[in-house]
């Protein structure tokens, strides 16, 4: 054993190969996506990586590795188990015969998600079980656990990290690569009764479930993660009678809970480890002679209503708060120092001052004696500077100006140009829907010029369903494929149109304008959107055909190409009418003391901003500026 520094989702991975897992697949969304990335760094020649082309592809393919006897990893975010629920409740029912790790990072906040679903739902939706981690250290040791788990019982497992256990670092023990598991698939064996759902088999796998989610439940109320501390102490309570209270957490709420309770005095504390089965003997012994109990958890409240319905069950006086009792935020991620607050709350209780750490304040923060950190500034995302999306929406801006338009986004960066000034995205609901919901107001609403924007990855991903009905049905709309050769937004992970994958293998390209000439489009045009003159006559060309038509904006990400070239101001031209900054928003682009600036450190160079300036004063930084005197923003303040 060996101690490193590791990020949560780098630990979950560390764990993942430890255990001997032989296939690990999934599609990139944050807070999931380090941790294929770092099995792909740590495996070994018995171990298989692929970014699928979706959840549901990825799903399958490590469903059909557990058939084989395999271990096998698949990873998403919490929104990515919608497009893998297809296959996973058939699996649910089906069964596997290698461990299969599901893993679903829950985003609570949310941090970088569309929602805030809790996975803990469809764990009990689908009747599988779900191991739920309270700190990086648990979560290597916990993923280990749970291949052990789904092979003892047949079954996928569900390990539902959240954010902060994902992207929070520790230093955590890890096994030296001579104590790792050498997992041997037997490989798959032919059995029609088994792995052929027939409805009659789902019947007899459904009695054989709820009898295995009972002895689940009893087995996870002796497992070693699920526990009840001690109270260490009475806790005072300022008014009224005394009465005993307890704290139930899980996952990061835990974390922060016993952080809370070591510094003002424990009391009993159930660690929910487990929360599906639920453990039910181990809750009971919790409850007994409690009056009041705080769950405290993220997102849902799955704890609080598995205790209230043991409250009911068993005829308990216990009365169990939450956040169906409003004790506790029912949205947004808990932090340590709302944690804090709720429990300071519910036990009514303040503790003197602490001459090391600082006395609790009213709201239950330790604020004497230590330093506030000032508050930060609010940051809103942006496109990044030279982000080729931006002169994409200015082209199709540019272009439609004038014209009864819906612009339907995605899923991606992309989903930035909603921002002023672009103001480009109408609609945005999940990834590929916008070719959807454009052709359902282009039925409705026949005089509106309907444009559908996707990315590169996401056509793949999602999109390439939504063409062929938009084909079929003889939709009119226009699709703009926003292609930066790579999947941005997540970390840069490769897809088809890539060329690459993530075992390192040069393969070809899948050819964007091949498959949607493939699916019927007779108009597919390719155009350079940092040439705004030639991509908007692009727009108003394709755009004025009827049916489904695309235009390819081809250019890749900044990130990916790491551009040199700067742009500069010539403030011997520059009228100061400030058309770059109110018509694009780039961050590179700034006012100081009343004059246009760009800032060097951002700038990439991509030229956007000169073809707009009415008066050429934006020029490449090598290039010799006019030496005359700039002339008065008056003579051109409101130049267009």
């Amino acid at each position: 054993m060996h101690k490193e520094f590791l990020m949560g989702n780098e630990a979950i991975a560390l764990g993942a190969v430890t255990a001997g897992v032989n296939l690990v697949s999934g599609y990139p969304g944050t807070p999931s996506s380090e941790v294929l990335e770092t099995a792909a760094k740590h495996r070994d020649d018995t171990t298989y990586v692929e970014w699928s082309v979706n959840e549901k592809s990825a799903l399958e393919v490590a469903a059909g590795a557990a058939y084989a006897g395999a271990r096998s990893l698949v990873t998403m975010k919490q929104v990515g188990l919608n497009v893998a629920s297809d296959p996973l409740m058939s699996l649910a029912y089906i069964g596997v015969k290698g461990g299969m790790v599901v893993l679903v990072a829950d985003d609570p906040g949310p941090v970088s998600s569309q929602t805030e679903q809790d996975t803990r739902h469809y764990s009990a939706f689908s009747k599988l079980p779900c191991f739920d981690p309270t700190s990086a250290q648990e979560a290597y040791e916990m993923i280990q656990e749970a291949f052990t788990y789904s092979e003892t019982y047949g079954t996928p497992v569900f390990f539902r990290p959240t954010t902060r256990v994902c992207h929070g670092y520790a230093s955590i023990m890890v096994k030296d690569p001579s104590e790792y598991t050498r997992h041997c698939p037997e490989g798959f064996r032919k059995d029609t009764a088994r792995w052929v759902i027939f409805p009659r088999l789902s019947y007899q796998n459904h009695i054989k479930i709820e009898e295995r989610n009972v002895r689940l439940a009893e087995d996870f109320s002796s497992y070693k993660r699920n526990r009840i501390f001690p109270e260490a102490k009475e806790t005072p309570i300022p008014a009224g009678k005394p009465q005993k209270r307890g704290i139930a957490a899980g996952g990061i709420s835990f974390t922060y809970a016993m952080e809370t309770l070591e510094q003002i005095g424990m009391v009993r504390l159930l660690k929910v480890a487990t929360p599906h089965p639920f453990p039910e003997k181990l809750a009971l012994e919790f409850l007994g002679g409690l009056d009041e109990v705080l769950c405290i958890e993220e997102l849902d409240p799955v704890i609080e209503r598995e205790l209230t319905y043991l409250c009911g069950k068993h005829h308990l006086p216990t009365k169990i708060y939450g956040k169906l009792t409003h004790h506790v935020p029912n949205a947004g991620e808990n932090t340590q120092d709302s944690v804090r607050t709720n429990i300071m709350s519910f036990l009514g209780y303040q503790p003197p001052g602490q001459a090391q750490t600082g006395s609790s304040s009213s709201d239950g923060r330790l604020s004497d004696h230590v330093d506030t950190p000032p508050v930060l500034p609010v940051r809103p995302p942006v496109l990044c500077a030279g982000c080729p999306h931006r002169a994409s929406f200015y082209a199709v801006k540019t272009a439609m100006k004038g014209q009864k338009t819906i612009f339907c986004g995605d899923i991606g960066c992309y989903t930035l140009g909603n921002a002023m000034p672009l103001d480009m995205v109408d609609t945005c609901l999940c990834m590929g829907a916008g070719l959807g919901i454009a052709q359902g107001v282009g039925h409705i609403e026949p005089d509106t010029v309907c444009f559908a924007f996707v990315g590169d990855s996401t056509f793949f991903a999602s999109a390439i369903p939504g063409v062929v009905n938009a084909v079929y049905n003889q939709a009119d709309m226009t699709l703009v494929v926003l292609d930066n050769s790579t999947t941005a937004m997540t970390g840069h992970q490769p897809h088809p149109g890539t060329g690459h994958t993530m075992m390192g293998n040069i393969v070809d390209k899948i050819d964007i304008e091949a498959v949607l000439r493939g699916i019927g489009l007779k108009i597919v045009e390719t155009a350079d959107p940092l040439d705004l003159s030639a991509a908007a006559a692009c727009v108003r060309r394709v755009a004025g055909e009827p049916g489904v038509k695309a235009i390819i904006f081809k250019s890749p990400c900044i990130a990916v190409t790491n551009p040199d070239g700067k742009m500069k101001i010539d403030s011997g031209k520059c009228i100061r009418c400030k058309k770059c900054i109110r018509e694009l928003g780039c961050p590179a682009l700034i006012m100081t003391d009343g004059n246009i600036g760009i800032d060097a450190s951002l700038c990439t160079g991509c030229g956007l901003c000169s073809q707009l300036c009415p008066v050429s004063a934006i020029i490449p930084s090598g290039t010799a500026v006019c030496t005359a005197d700039r002339p008065e923003a008056s003579k051109g303040g409101s130049h267009e």
